[in-house]
This record gives C-alpha cells, structure tokens and sequence, in this order.
C-alpha cells in the first residue's frame, strides 16, 4: 500500500474508532442519566441530559454538552453570532478569534469569509501575540472574539484599546467574561484555582467597554430558550472559599451568563 494511502487509512481509522466509541459513550451516558432533566445543545444539535462539572468554585450543574464538550457560556454565544449573521452578512468578514473554543471554531470557519486565531501560548493557532501588544496593523480585522480572556489579563484597558485599534470601521468584538461578582473585585495577584483570574468581574466591568467602544449592547441568558440551558447552575452563597478567599458570596443557585458585543460604529441595527 502506497504510504500516503496507508496514512489515511490509518487517519480513517482513528477517527472511525472516535466516532463509533463517541455514539456509544453518549448512548452510556443517557442510560445512566435516566430521570434528569433533558436538554438541547444549540450547536451540535445534541438532545438528552447535559453534564454536571465539579471544580475548584464547585458543583456547577447541567453544564456541559456530552457530545461537543459546549457549556453555557458556549451555547449563549454561539445564540449571539446566529443572530448577528442574519442582520449582517459576514461572508466576506474576516475574525480574529482569541483562546479558540473547539466547539465555535468550525461554524465560525464555515460562516465568515476569513478566519484566523491566535493566543499566548496555545499551540495550533496562527499567531501566539499578547493581547496587550498585538503585532497587527490598525484596521486588520472585521470581527475580534474573545471570550473569557480579559480576566486573566491585568492590563485590561490596554487589551481593549489595542482591540479596537485592529477592528475597521463597523467592526464589532464579542468580549464575554465570567460575572461572578456583584461588582468587580480586582485580585493582588493571578488566583491559581481561578484559572489564574487576575479579578472576579461584575457586571459593571462592561463600563470599561463603553469607554473604549461607540456602543456596548449586553445580552444575557433570559433572550434564550430554557432548552438551551445557558444559565449557571450553581451555589454561590458557599463563597468565599479558602481557594477563593476574594469572592463574595452571591444569593441564588440560579445565575445568568452575560455576552457584551461591542460595536466600532454605533449601528443602528440592535441584536
């Protein structure tokens, strides 16, 4: 067998064994979840009980996707691109796409007329640049995503700013950040059990966006349908924590994700 046939018989194997070891984890996964609460993932169109997840900031419940991997931030906004390509064409729109999520980055290749991603130190993405310095000219980019980047970033104003300088006229970035405070909370140092957040944001750190931009419209997760499940299960009433000694505790167990889309011009076309 010739060697390139031999590789992609190889490389067809592989993904064979994924995808047929794929169905029957999901198969598992809804025997065992018989009784839960079912959902549809936006994305992947996925349609069955969705994955609780346990960490550091704890028991976050129907969170996750089984089959993409999506969580809720994921699902509210990939809600918020859907509606924006069908009021602007972005066919011949070019993205920047920062920390690129797997689960956004194939409709985001398929959808807009050019795709490029970048990050500090992931691998497989075009450009490794720091946010704070971008090496791009002034107007390179029709779209920016970045989402849930800024809170690891100290000098955030400045990443803003260099943010709005890439972005030509009637672009737009979509800047998503945890809001896991009533009011902003910024930390001394980087939180190594936050994922290194160098602050805990509410939500008027989108005020920090409105200096910067013509016009910031929020939506949050009350636009989408409770099948989705964009909203953040999870009690926070248990902060502070000793890993998280600088957030405060939030009432409710019930608590919205927030996606700020920031517009260069002050379109008159609302989302």
């Amino acid at each position: 067998m010739p060697e390139t046939y031999r590789e992609l018989w190889h490389l067809g194997m592989i993904f064979g064994v994924r995808s047929v070891f794929k169905k029957l984890y999901l198969l598992a996964f809804r025997a065992f979840s018989v009784g839960r609460s079912g959902y549809e993932c936006p994305i992947c169109g996925y349609s069955g009980p969705f994955r609780n997840l346990n960490s550091d900031t704890g028991l976050r419940l129907h969170a996750e996707c089984p089959k993409c991997g999506s969580k809720e931030r994921h699902r509210i906004q990939y809600i918020v691109f859907d509606k924006l390509s069908q009021s602007i064409d972005l066919s011949s729109k070019v993205m920047l796409h920062f920390a690129p999520e797997p689960c956004l980055a194939g409709i985001f290749r398929r959808r807009l007329g050019g795709y490029e991603t970048a990050d500090l130190n992931m691998t497989n993405v075009d450009y490794n640049v720091d946010l704070c310095r971008l090496p791009f000219s002034d107007a390179s980019f029709d779209l920016v995503y970045a989402s849930h980047v800024l809170e690891h970033i100290k000098e955030d104003e400045l990443a803003l700013r260099e943010i709005r300088r890439i972005l030509r006229d009637d672009g737009i970035a979509i800047l998503p950040v945890p809001i896991v405070a009533s009011k902003t909370i910024e930390y001394p140092k980087p939180n190594p059990h936050e994922a290194n957040h160098v602050r805990a944001p509410g939500i008027d750190y989108f005020e920090r966006y409105r200096t910067v931009f013509d016009k910031v419209q929020v939506i949050d997760s009350a636009v989408c349908p409770d099948l989705y499940q964009c909203y953040l299960h999870e009690d926070r009433s248990r902060w502070p924590t000793k890993k998280m000694p600088l957030r405060q505790s939030m009432a409710g167990t019930k608590h919205n994700e927030f996606v700020p889309v920031c517009f260069v011009s002050n379109r008159s076309n609302a989302l």
